[in-house]
């Protein structure tokens, strides 16, 4: 059920209540499918009898309508993945965070100043230092590393072998690199893709700027910065057998990474302008 907190001006919505309340906003007729969402939101008391939006809900659904930037956080572990991300309005931001099993997200502002420090902590940014010692770039293929991660349903005890053994049946050649690749498999805590969009042209696709990276949490051996594939991933271009690189990575080069994911103030409100130009819609 949705809910909110205004203490901290914060909300819980799911994917549903967010459409149905971006249609009521615009306007627009809320299809059938969307009723048990309405109704869920009129109980909560954010949809007034009248069928007006609590007006609580402005700044939100004005950041979601008019945003100029887009921040997407996809995340892969033990609980499964999971998407998260920051929405850059004129007026406000706000960050989004879903939970392993929920159907809701929590919605909460951030100061426009405080991004990077909230980026960081959706990441889970932690101080931690990459191996003082062996390889600190590893090479491989999306085949053998799809192989690899297959054999981690092997009994504890015995995975660390059979990673390496998968490794090895798909093409990376016995030595160090395969040793140290086989070590971040078995302790990869979880893996994380972030990408920011805004209206512009950046000549990979008509009408829309992106800049992305990707990231392995390997708990003791540190992070490593997935170099390849290069983020952002375009649809239709991996396969078994793109090369797969990683190379160890500083937490204070992540922030700097996260830091200069943004556009800066002047390209942001030319985003701004040329989406209510026409521009490519974000979210809508």
């Amino acid at each position: 059920m949705p809910s909110f907190d205004l203490s901290r001006y914060r909300f819980r919505l799911s994917g549903d209540d967010l459409g149905a309340l971006i249609l009521i906003a615009a306007g627009e007729v809320v299809p059938d499918q969307l009723a048990d969402s309405v109704a869920g939101l009129r109980d909560a008391g954010l949809i007034w009898p009248d069928g007006r939006l609590a007006e609580a809900l402005q700044p939100l659904i004005t950041t979601v309508l008019d945003a100029s930037a887009v921040i997407g956080i996809e995340t892969a572990g033990p609980e499964g993945g999971l998407a998260h991300g920051v929405l850059v309005g004129e007026d406000g931001s706000f960050s989004h965070e879903a939970w392993p099993g929920e159907s809701e997200s929590e919605y909460v502002r951030v100061d426009r100043n405080m991004l990077v420090w909230e980026l960081a902590r959706m990441v889970n940014l932690q101080r931690t230092e990459p191996p003082t010692s062996g390889p600190r770039t590893v090479t491989a293929t999306l085949g053998a590393l799809d192989g690899a991660l297959g054999a981690m349903g092997t009994a504890t005890a015995e995975r660390p072998s059979a990673v390496r053994a998968a490794l090895s049946a798909n093409g990376v050649p016995v030595g160090p690199e395969l040793e140290r690749l086989a070590e971040l498999i078995v302790h990869l805590r979880c893996s994380w893709r972030i990408t920011a969009a805004w209206p512009g042209d950046d000549g990979t696709e008509p009408g829309l700027t992106a800049r992305g990276f990707a990231v392995w949490d390997c708990g003791g051996f540190g992070y490593w910065h997935r170099e390849l594939p290069a983020e952002p991933v375009i649809e239709g271009t991996t396969g078994p057998s793109v090369p797969l690189r990683l190379v160890a990575i500083r937490p204070r080069d992540i922030w700097e990474m996260l830091a200069e994911l943004l556009p800066d103030a002047p390209s942001l409100t030319a985003a701004r302008l040329r989406s209510r130009a026409g521009g490519p819609a974000l979210l809508r």
